[in-house]
């Protein structure tokens, strides 16, 4: 925890050295973890320090408000809400994505069919600007058409340095239930219906998402909260949580181990690195299995092209990163699933559905209709004749199809043109002028697509 005169400079020495960087330098924030999957060239960029930005300001049990500094995480936010039984209305997966992060891109989890993203239980935002200034933006002053452009903005209007946000009472457990489909039609239609009445089996739902393993496998998970539990399921250590969903039907975890149930094996991506193999985990201390560790050995990894130059010996074709999230409506989940599996082929896939309150410009999602969000993560062998890019491209071109829409957290290919109708440009421009008139800061398309 901080205090806010230590916050209040903070933002002054923040704002004197953003005022310092050369004119010809793209300024952009030095963090110690990251979860953007856009790796960047550094060149003719200048950092600024974040460390005295990641912190916890209050948490306020009677007003279930909370005062964050822009780059504190997730996991440090929740330790200090859980002793007071509340959370953030939407807790993201991974335990080092920052408030500041989930609310200038995307994040998305298990409450999202009901509480949209995690910017939408933003109830202040302040702000360092592109031209420099700093300003406190709400839905209510002045400042409106920032606080409604800020989310997926990624970095290019400015950057969040405190945000008040809303919190919900939690119970100490979670009940699970996972409900197996073998038709992804069928599983389509009773999500739908779950997140439409906000009730299964009879009792109220507080979490719903799901994986796809194959056409013939699939489950949604639906959580509710829990006083008590019979017992404790712990996905921490040698077991494996994605694993358990295939083996068995009802559950329990503490709400903390239920935020985090993905993080320990980054999903399912731990694999990769050979964790989930029974001798290297047990070898693998705890506190390495984490989503922030296996980040940085796939950066190493790019860095230093080892699995290129492995697959390469070992004469196997060449490798396309595919690391993307969509959202399609939910009635046409079944159609991508469907597309994704013939083209593509990757597996698991996470699935989650996502309902937003208002419109959002720069993200516009139809307000009040249900979407489900499609995480897949992974390497894909290309096809002979074929180009980094194709599959991601493939994906690109069917998401849109199918009327829905893709995060750009990672690596994106699309004509200047149609980015700007597809992220609304118009009323993006007016808001970058308006606070970065000199052009300090990158723009959407050559931040997300161009990868300056």
């Amino acid at each position: 925890m901080t205090t806010l005169s230590t916050h209040q400079r903070a933002v002054e020495q923040i704002r004197q050295s953003y005022a310092e960087i050369p004119g010809d330098a793209a300024p952009r924030l030095a963090k110690s973890t990251s979860n953007l999957f856009r790796f960047r060239d550094s060149a003719k960029t200048a950092k600024l320090s974040a460390k005295d930005l990641d912190e916890v300001i209050s948490v306020d049990p009677e007003t279930m408000t909370a005062e964050v500094q822009g780059m504190t995480t997730y996991e440090h936010l929740v330790d200090a809400t859980l002793p007071h039984g509340l959370m953030p209305y939407v807790v993201p997966q991974l335990k080092t994505i920052t408030l500041g992060g989930a609310v200038t891109g995307l994040g998305i989890e298990s409450t999202s069919f009901r509480d949209g993203l995690p910017h939408e239980s933003v109830e202040e935002l302040e702000i360092l600007t592109g031209d420099g200034r700093v300003v406190v933006a709400r839905d209510d002053n002045e400042h409106r058409d920032l606080f409604r452009a800020f989310p997926n903005s990624y970095g290019t209007l400015g950057y969040a340095l405190r945000i008040k946000i809303k919190l919900r009472q939690v119970q100490p457990y979670v009940h699970l239930t996972h409900v197996k489909f073998t038709d992804a039609a069928k599983c389509m239609l009773a999500m739908q219906e779950i997140c439409d009445s906000m009730v299964h089996d009879g009792e109220s739902v507080d979490f719903v998402d799901g994986v796809f393993f194959e056409p013939g496998e699939m489950y949604i998970t639906v959580g509710r909260f829990s006083d008590r539990a019979p017992y404790i399921s712990d996905y921490t250590g040698m077991r494996i949580y994605y694993q358990s969903i295939r083996q068995r039907n009802r559950d329990w975890l503490t709400i903390r181990d239920y935020l985090w149930r993905w993080d320990t094996d980054w999903f399912w991506c731990s694999r990769a690195f050979g964790v989930q193999q029974p001798v290297v985990r047990s070898l693998m201390p705890r506190r390495w299995m984490r989503s922030d560790v296996y980040r940085r050995l796939v950066a190493l990894d790019r860095k230093l092209g080892v699995t290129a130059r492995i697959d390469r010996w070992r004469g196997q074709p060449v490798q396309e990163s595919v690391i993307q999230d969509v959202e399609t409506p939910i009635e046409r989940g079944a159609e991508f699933l469907e597309l994704f599996h013939d083209k593509v082929g990757m597996t698991p896939v996470w699935m989650c559905p996502l309902r937003a309150a208002s419109r959002w410009p720069l993200y516009p999602l139809e307000p009040g209709k249900l979407y489900v969000n499609f995480g897949f993560w992974g390497m894909v062998p290309l096809p002979r004749g074929q180009f980094d890019g194709y599959y991601n491209q493939l994906i690109e071109r069917t998401v849109h199809e199918l009327d829905g829409h893709k995060s750009l957290y990672s690596t994106s290919f699309y004509a200047r043109e149609q980015f700007w109708q597809l992220y609304n440009g118009d009323a993006y421009w007016p808001v970058k002028r308006e606070y970065d008139r000199n052009g300090r800061l990158l723009d959407l398309y050559d931040k997300c697509v161009r990868g300056r």
